[in-house]
């Protein structure tokens, strides 16, 4: 409904300002809430808001031709509720990831995998949520006979691999760079912000 660009960035930081505040305080660490990492997710929140109006802006100076040829299904208030939802219910992967920080071997884990095992299983429920919702879009369109094209699959799971590697890969970044903040409690609360924040940049670089 808003397009590549505006759409991430608004559910990608409200991802990154709700996971970051939420994870220590359901974890019972709310002390992990320096000055320093509250001030960031308010500088975030504050990014936010001025995408939001950005983008609010910039619907209102198009016609509804322009609106249509940019984003074929161009709504700005129904992008706005879908983009805060998806944030919202997004940040909950940093929460998982959170609970889950000891399902590894400890120091016989190697940094760049100690979060791989949490990421199975909050992607795990994400993996059971979508394929019960593209089955019953299935059901609706009457779709299931396409699983048959076979001159389809190829190219399908091309791009559909090519898309979870480089999604999965986040995380091992993600875990990787933690293991360089143990010393800094502030910046290692703060990750989940940061790897937001670089997934907003990207995808305006993209959009």
């Amino acid at each position: 409904y808003l397009g590549v660009a505006l759409g991430q960035s608004i559910a990608l930081g409200t991802c990154a300002g709700l996971g970051t505040i939420l994870t220590p305080l359901l974890l019972g660490r709310p002390g992990d809430l320096t000055t320093a990492v509250v001030a960031g997710v308010a500088v975030t929140l504050l990014g936010i808001a001025v995408i939001g109006v950005a983008g609010h802006m910039k619907s209102q100076s198009l016609s509804e031709e322009e609106k249509q040829a940019a984003v074929k299904d161009f709504n700005f208030t129904k992008g706005i509720v879908v983009a805060l939802l998806a944030g919202f219910m997004s940040a909950c992967f940093s929460i998982g990831l959170g609970f889950g920080e000891p399902l590894n071997f400890g120091d016989a884990t190697a940094d760049i995998y100690k979060t791989l095992p949490a990421t199975f299983m909050v992607t795990l429920g994400g993996f059971m949520t979508n394929a019960v919702y593209c089955l019953y879009q299935n059901a609706k369109n009457k779709t299931f006979a396409d699983y048959g094209k076979g001159n389809l699959w190829a190219n399908n799971l091309l791009f559909c691999a090519l898309a979870g590697v480089l999604w999965y890969s986040q995380f091992f970044g993600l875990s990787l760079g933690k293991g360089f903040l143990t010393s800094s409690p502030a910046l290692l609360t703060f990750s989940w912000c940061i790897l937001m924040a670089l997934n907003v940049v990207f995808s305006n670089v993209w959009g």
